[in-house]
């Protein structure tokens, strides 16, 4: 079962995406649970009893914006949950950077580019409750892939940046195998998670949280392409 919460201020607004996205759930054979807010505030009040899968979220509201309630929800910890902002203005597009926004639809929505919006979400609800299994010399970890800023390769020894560090005897290969789109590799000795890019100059990524991984000389392009097809 899948919950999807719809909050906008516009009742008229609500009604028309209930109707697409019941229909898409309908298409896709997914079963779903609707939730219905005509204010940030009134999902905020019952989001611990009932936190969705995926919010379709409009920014402009009285009072607490859609851009301010992702942050707070955000801000508690919640990583999982797919946003999918709509509005009327192009102009937000920059502040879902801040939230990990998986996509803006533009007012007024449309039915193909919605339902491939949610299918999305779902696919990648799967991958983000993926997680990899390392095997070290004291321990067995499992590590949500969702955590993994970096990996670096050292002699035969791989480290799995996610939080804390995880050092093991593998084969970076083996282990790429094992990642998703998200992850890109560069040169012999790294692969690093794009959606933990802060910044890119010629010879160096700079990651969240203050890592830092060299560029080799001619991968400068290649990242930021593969940077900019994960925000399409």
């Amino acid at each position: 079962m899948l919950t999807i919460s719809l909050c906008d201020d516009n009742a008229s607004e609500r009604a028309f995406l209930k109707t697409l996205v019941l229909d898409w759930a309908a298409q896709s054979g997914t079963s779903v649970r609707l939730q219905e807010y005509p204010s940030a505030e009134a999902l905020l009040f019952a989001y611990a009893d009932c936190p969705p899968d995926i919010l379709l979220l409009d920014i402009e509201m009285p009072g607490l914006s859609g851009v301010e309630l992702a942050k707070r929800l955000r801000q508690d910890g919640d990583k999982l949950l797919q946003i999918v902002f709509i509005t009327a203005y192009s102009d937000y597009i920059a502040e879902g950077y801040d939230v990990a926004a998986l996509h803006y639809l533009l007012k007024p929505v449309s039915r193909e580019k919605l339902f491939s919006v949610l299918s999305r979400a779902v696919e990648k609800l799967a991958d983000d409750g993926r997680t990899l299994l390392l095997e070290l010399p004291d321990e067995t970890a499992l590590v949500p892939v969702r955590d993994i800023s970096h990996i670096e390769v050292l002699k035969n020894y791989v480290t799995v940046h996610a939080g804390r560090d995880y050092t093991l005897k593998m084969p970076l290969k083996e282990i790429e195998a094992e990642l998703d789109e998200r992850f890109l590799r560069v040169g012999r000795s790294y692969i690093v998670n794009l959606f933990f890019i802060t910044r890119v100059t010629r010879s160096e990524i700079f990651l969240k949280g203050g890592g830092a991984v060299p560029l080799p000389r001619g991968a400068y392009e290649k990242v930021n392409r593969a940077i900019i097809g994960m925000r399409r």
